[in-house]
């Protein structure tokens, strides 16, 4: 760091000194212990990862490809062999320097407790569980005064959501940098998109696809328990993913509000188990198709699939009353096909480096410039009300949804917890029956 950039930026030791009072006069002397600073090197940014598996890492090792000065001392898991695979990839990657990953054996952490011990060693946190552990991991991360990076969705239930909402205020008050990892507000086509959108008039509908074949299976073994077992099958618990409609549609449901500037109030739709039946496949459905209306008659006809063979689409579309934007063309066309606007695709870039990118640098530059758990709370509110209103058939208004206190979560975290579903004497899962399923 150059003298006139210490002369004119807030040195990131006294940022986070000063991120560390609470709005409302509370002084928190406690977190003005080393731990909350940065050390070492007196510039560098101590990161953990709490969460191994493939996207924790690849979220990592794009925080470790920025330009800033980081080092990964910490990392937690619920399985040692999951970190261990990590670890490895991390140290075998030729693009890593390998000097700014330095995480000992006592400083590897396994267990549901794990990410506690690691998050305490950092200053920056990946949180990139199964979404379902993503509530208390963020509220201990803001508990401990960290900034945040956290894969989205961010909750499977509305219980899930107040807390995320919640500690959002907290993260607000004590300017604590949060990025969620929806990253289309990274990409520069987008980007580029949403700041001609009136070249379209009134928004008046959109469609959403996120259709495809499905992702992976990871068969039972013998001995596992039931926990240890949904836990390596993640994907396809509710508690634990919310479905592939939270866990994955997201994205296109989150670019629809980020567009539009608000969120639904009710939804309906239909969805099932068409092809994707057996018992490896939990308690997801495999399609859902689901109707948003917002307070202003906008109308979002959204559409998610795992069903191999069919059509694969991922994209968004809006309609307004002088035109249409195809985020998956990147261009904005009038009624009759004319192109009002169309992005060079030369100058995309990738979105999850980017990511990284804009937030160590805000934080290195000691800067408060994200704060955006509360988006990454409602967008996640906006899937779980589309599965809502899938697995019911009901209409789902939002204010009773969210404030429902649905929570789908055990009481408690060991390898011995009975979770929230079991298996039948044949191994089925029970599957949410649209007409009888009750929510609110």
């Amino acid at each position: 760091m150059t003298n006139d950039a210490n002369n004119n930026q807030t040195s990131r030791r006294n940022f986070v000194k000063q991120t560390s009072l609470i709005a409302g006069g509370l002084m928190a002397a406690p977190f003005l212990t080393r731990a909350n600073y940065f050390s070492g090197s007196s510039d560098v940014i101590k990161i953990a990862l709490i969460g191994c598996g493939g996207r924790g890492t690849g979220a990592a090792s794009q925080a470790l490809l920025t330009k800033q000065n980081i080092k990964l001392v910490a990392m937690a898991d619920a399985f040692r062999d999951r970190l261990d695979g990590a670890y490895k990839e991390l140290t075998t990657n030729g693009e890593i320097d390998a000097s700014r990953i330095d995480v000992p054996e006592d400083r590897k952490f396994v267990g549901f407790d794990a990410y506690q011990k690691a998050i305490a060693l950092a200053d920056v946190v990946i949180l990139a569980t199964p979404p379902g552990f993503r509530p208390i991991h963020f509220e201990e991360a803001v508990k401990q005064n960290k900034h945040i990076f956290m894969e989205k969705p961010v909750a499977t239930d509305p219980a899930g959501v107040q807390r995320v909402l919640a500690a959002a205020q907290t993260a607000k008050q004590k300017k604590l940098n949060v990025v969620v990892g929806l990253q289309r507000h990274f990409q520069n086509s987008y980007r580029e998109l949403i700041k001609r959108k009136d070249l379209i008039g009134e928004m008046t509908s959109a469609q959403a696809w996120w259709n495809n074949d499905g992702v992976w299976v990871r068969p039972r073994k013998p001995g596992q328990t039931e926990m240890e077992y949904q836990m390596r099958n993640w994907y396809y618990f509710v508690w634990l993913c919310g479905d592939h409609i939270t866990e994955q549609h997201i994205h296109n449901l989150d670019v629809i509000n980020w567009f539009k500037g608000s969120y639904p109030i009710k939804a309906q739709g239909m969805g099932g188990r068409q092809v994707r039946t057996g018992k490896e496949y939990g308690e997801i459905f495999d399609h859902h198709y689901v109707e948003f209306h917002y307070a202003d008659g906008f109308i979002l006809n959204s559409q998610c699939r795992h069903i191999p063979g069919t059509m694969s689409k991922v994209d968004e579309l809006f309609v307004g009353t002088k035109g249409k934007i195809q985020t998956g063309a990147a261009n904005i066309v009038d009624h009759k096909g004319k192109v009002l606007y169309q992005y060079d695709r030369k100058a995309e870039n990738n979105p999850y480096q980017t990511e990284h990118d804009e937030l160590f640098e805000a934080i290195a530059k000691g800067e408060y410039k994200f704060d955006q758990a509360e988006n990454g709370a409602k967008s996640s509110m906006t899937s779980i009300l589309g599965r809502m209103a899938t697995y019911s058939g009901q209409i789902i208004e939002w204010d009773k949804a969210i404030n429902s206190g649905l929570d789908l979560h055990p009481k408690t975290y060991t390898w011995d917890t009975v979770p929230p579903v079991t298996p039948d004497a044949e191994g089925y899962y029970a599957v949410a029956k649209p007409g009888v399923t009750k929510y609110v």
